[in-house]
């Protein structure tokens, strides 16, 4: 990698952003807005990182989390107002754009598996983002959105060890592995990250939450279900493109998206 690359990639550190008044006051209308509204939505993203690890994050985008139904109604308060906006993937990702600054209207990963629903909204809690009292993602829905952001360009395992570390493991346990629910492995494999960047800490993660993970693995040692098959493309579809399209591996990306409610665009206007 060349010195211009790495000075490209983002250091953590504590140290707020430099939002100018513009971005700000953008993002300040967006929150008002749509709360006015009623819509359901958390802010996520660099917000609610920091929210749970004190770890600032320069961003140009504001990150709205909310549930697949509510998309085109957010679309059409933000077209009202002036913002372009567009689809970019109907499985999980739509964004409005104004004077350079971006919102993103997200429904849960790309791949299909983790999706967003109203419990979200319920169970966020408010905090302060430029001043104003916003409901915030919870630290165990924040790990569950990051743990299949595992490609080889972006991977966020130092993101979700830092909010086991920052938050002291203080949340709820049980709900993040309903949220990752079959793909526990993932979770597991994120845990293991961390006792091994924390060892000094583990006891951040509950002794019970380790108990089951540590079961249902040396289970699954002892018992492979073989037909469970391969679930490689769910993790990274670019590198293991060669499983499915050459080695004929199931492809379990598209079955995952192919199940995903799709967002709808935004009714139109009554004549």
């Amino acid at each position: 990698m060349s010195e211009g690359q790495d000075k490209a990639l983002p250091v953590s550190s504590s140290q707020p952003p430099a939002f100018c008044h513009q971005q700000e006051s953008l993002f300040r209308e967006v929150i008002q807005l749509l709360e006015q509204k009623g819509l359901p939505f958390v802010i996520s993203g660099a917000f609610a990182l920091h929210e749970h690890t004190g770890i600032w994050r320069d961003t140009k985008d504001l990150d709205l989390f909310l549930p697949t139904q509510e998309v085109g109604r957010a679309l059409k308060i933000l077209q009202d107002d002036g913002f372009e906006t567009e689809i970019l993937d109907a499985i999980w990702l739509a964004k409005a754009r104004r004077d350079g600054f971006f919102v993103d209207l997200i429904t849960g990963m790309s791949n299909g598996v983790i999706r967003v629903d109203y419990s979200w909204i319920r169970h966020a809690s408010r905090s302060q983002v430029f001043g104003l009292s916003v409901r915030v993602l919870a630290p165990e829905d924040l790990i569950a959105s990051k743990v299949f952001v595992t490609r080889r360009e972006r991977f966020d395992g130092a993101d979700i060890c830092h909010v086991i570390y920052g938050t002291r493991g203080r949340f709820e346990w049980q709900r993040l592995m309903s949220l990752v629910g079959e793909h526990w492995e993932m979770l597991f494999w994120h845990l293991v990250l961390y006792h091994y960047i924390y060892p000094g800490n583990t006891d951040y993660v509950p002794a019970a939450i380790w108990d089951e993970l540590l079961q249902r693995f040396k289970v699954e040692l002892a018992h492979p279900n073989r037909d469970t098959g391969f679930r490689g493309s769910l993790i990274d579809e670019r590198m293991f493109a060669i499983d499915v399209t050459e080695w004929g591996k199931r492809d379990i990306l598209k079955e995952f998206r192919e199940r995903a409610e799709e967002i709808r665009p935004p009714a139109e206007s009554a004549a």
